[in-house]
């Protein structure tokens, strides 16, 4: 099972890197010179469509183009639903009432690449291209139902840590407004993350609100900026994949560990037909004993059917393949981000930002060039 919360994971390489520069509206007597200069000198330019207009109403543009190069580090958690696991192209057992992920922290380390455009004075379009190395650590249980309690039973139990490849490339736009130094900005992208194990690429959806100030220093164009935003991951839900069954685990591991399941169904068998005979006649006929008789039967069965199953892809793992099928979605899709940037003039950037208070952290640094085009 490790290997279909492994891939889940993956979806949570996610990028949201824009530098904070912005069209601002200049106000005030001490930036009067400033205002006047930009009413009176042609925009010399052709991105963004309206600059010249922008310019001539006291409007400071950053120039029209840009690249920045992006690092980012992150860990998530996430949530598994309607899991369905294969071997060898057998038939697909659905795992959600036998199968609970008892710790599930995937890490990230991110390189991208992000070149943009200024296309109107207050939006910024932009691509992603990134490289990542990940690793998913994991801990996972075989549950059973005991209906002489009405609890659950761990028979079997493993943890592993995975490590894995992907390749990130996406679109995205920031709409921003500015004044007298102040700024929202509404970021938003869609990406792809490829994995190879994956049937498709992963997407997801990001939406990073930030609210900010500049404060000037130094030369005119020499600032630093502050902000405070949330930062909302999205998910597309179903994931289809197939991977080598010795590509994550190592034989002689798993095998005691089907061995133990195995032997745990057959111990809870025992137990659920001990207390349906100690029941007796009338309590046989009790509907709501026979309800729980007839859930954890089921259970069994379709646990005994999945273990055996798995020992068989276990004896020839070199050769067997397992398949898997889920919908996944992360334990909270918003936290919390602050963040700062030195812009050391128009063209050199430097900002880093760290996002916190949910089940996701992150730590991003960046460094960008931008020049008028």
């Amino acid at each position: 099972m490790k290997n279909h919360i492994l891939f889940a994971f993956c979806l949570l390489i996610t990028i949201s890197a824009n530098a904070q520069v912005f069209t601002n509206k200049e106000v005030g007597k001490k930036n009067q010179e400033l205002i006047d200069s930009l009413k009176v000198t042609d925009y010399p330019y052709s991105l963004p469509i309206w600059g010249d207009k922008a310019t001539k109403k006291g409007y400071n543009l950053p120039y029209s183009a840009g690249v920045s190069v992006n690092y980012l580090w992150q860990e998530s958690d996430i949530i598994i639903d309607n899991l369905q696991v294969g071997f060898n192209n057998g038939p697909m057992y659905n795992l959600d009432q036998i199968v609970r992920f008892n710790k599930a922290v995937a890490t990230s380390n991110t390189l991208s690449l992000r070149p943009d455009i200024w296309l109107f004075p207050f939006l910024n379009i932009y691509g992603i291209f990134g490289k990542t190395t990940a690793s998913t650590d994991i801990g996972v249980g075989v549950w059973l139902d005991d209906p002489a309690t009405g609890s659950e039973t761990q028979i079997t139990s493993f943890g592993t840590k995975v490590e894995f490849d992907a390749t990130t490339f996406g679109l995205g736009m920031t709409p921003t407004i500015g004044v007298a130094g102040g700024f929202l900005a509404l970021d938003m992208n869609v990406a792809w993350t490829d994995v190879p194990q994956l049937q498709k690429p992963a997407q997801t959806f990001i939406f990073g609100p930030r609210l900010g100030k500049n404060f000037k220093f130094g030369r005119p164009d020499q600032n630093i900026a502050v902000w405070v935003g949330g930062f909302r991951v999205q998910l597309k839900s179903e994931t289809k994949g197939s991977l080598s069954l010795s590509e994550v685990f190592e034989g002689g591991d798993l095998k005691q560990k089907i061995d133990e399941g195995i032997a745990g169904v057959e111990q809870k068998r025992q137990d659920l037909e001990t207390w349906w005979t100690n029941l007796g006649p009338a309590g046989q006929a009790n509907p709501i004993n026979q309800a729980k008789y007839n859930r954890a039967d089921q259970i069994l069965d379709r646990a005994g059917e999945f273990l055996t199953a798995a020992d068989t892809a276990v004896n020839n793992i070199s050769n067997s393949t397992v398949q898997y099928s889920m919908d996944k979605r992360p334990k909270d899709k918003w936290n919390f981000i602050i963040g700062s940037q030195y812009q050391y003039n128009k063209h050199w950037m430097l900002r880093g930002e760290v996002g916190f208070l949910s089940s996701r952290t992150q730590a991003l640094l960046s460094l960008q060039y931008r020049f008028g085009l």
